[in-house]
């Protein structure tokens, strides 16, 4: 069971064939949901009427292929909508998130970099942000990689002299991770050189994740590692969510695009946060 980002490659739970349904009317119909989520990702969200009208299907059909699709941590359903969007309360799948500002993204891993050292052993978060750093590593193996997601672990296995710690627990899917009191009594076990984490959102001076079970895990993440780095483009600091992690002090350095509003990059320097600001990749 695996979320990955559009470019990262996808890979998807299979729907088995059971003996009642032929394989080609099951084909047919994982074809269809997949397309389904496709479009609602590609769009963020669009109204359940218009996807039964687009696949041509009635909405029964529609409304059942959604339930499956959210079940499986893809999309959910909200008020005749099917959206892949994030609110305070849900955080928007991996699939969504993975689309968004890449080249953004790309900018904020490869300042990163500048924190860690061959040898060292990196703690790696389940963002979407945080995977872009993935494809940098080699520059500084040999190193021992430290994840929580599915994704990055599978990302990461056989790139030479790169070794992979990976954290398991309760998978969450809409996640691509490992989450819960197992990872967090896993992760307290060790100690990392540096965590490389990223946000839902910062409100203040402090960051914010949809779910209880994130900041849990990210908390373990936080306190077992001696340098801590947190990458958050110019969208985090507009966002919003429910539960607190840390204030922005906590953490070594945080970095950041330029199209963060200036007064706000201002005022968290004054407060004597180590804020990197990259510049904006001319598309995003």
């Amino acid at each position: 069971m695996m979320c990955a980002d559009s470019d990262a490659g996808r890979a998807e739970p299979r729907h088995v064939v059971t003996p009642s349904e032929p394989a080609s009317r099951q084909d047919r119909r994982a074809a269809r949901q997949n397309a389904i989520a496709d479009a609602v990702i590609a769009n963020g969200s669009v109204r359940i009427e218009e996807l039964a009208e687009q696949f041509k299907i009635s909405l029964m059909t529609a409304h059942r292929d959604l339930d499956e699709l959210q079940a499986r941590g893809l999309l959910r359903k909200s008020r005749g909508v099917a959206t892949a969007q994030a609110t305070s309360l849900v955080e928007s799948s991996v699939f969504y998130r993975g689309a968004q500002h890449l080249d953004i993204k790309r900018a904020l891993a490869a300042a990163a970099m500048a924190y860690v050292d061959s040898g060292q052993s990196v703690l790696l978060d389940d963002s979407t942000t945080v995977q872009q750093v993935i494809g940098l590593l080699p520059e500084v193996a040999p190193l021992t990689v430290i994840t929580n997601s599915l994704i990055a672990i599978n990302q990461v296995t056989g790139i030479d002299e790169i070794s992979v710690i990976g954290l398991g627990g309760e998978y969450h899917p809409g996640f691509g991770s490992f989450m819960g009191r197992m990872t967090n009594e896993a992760i307290g076990r060790l100690r990392s050189d540096v965590v490389l984490m990223s946000a839902a959102a910062i409100i203040d001076r402090t960051v914010y994740f949809q779910a209880s079970e994130t900041v849990d895990t990210k908390r373990a993440m936080l306190d077992a590692s001696a340098v801590r780095v947190l990458l958050a483009d110019h969208t985090k600091f507009s966002a919003r969510a429910l539960h607190a992690l840390a204030d922005l002090d906590e953490f070594d350095h945080v970095i950041t695009d330029d199209r963060t509003p200036a007064d706000t990059i201002d005022r968290l320097r004054e407060s004597g946060i180590d804020l990197i600001v990259v510049p904006t990749p001319a598309q995003s």
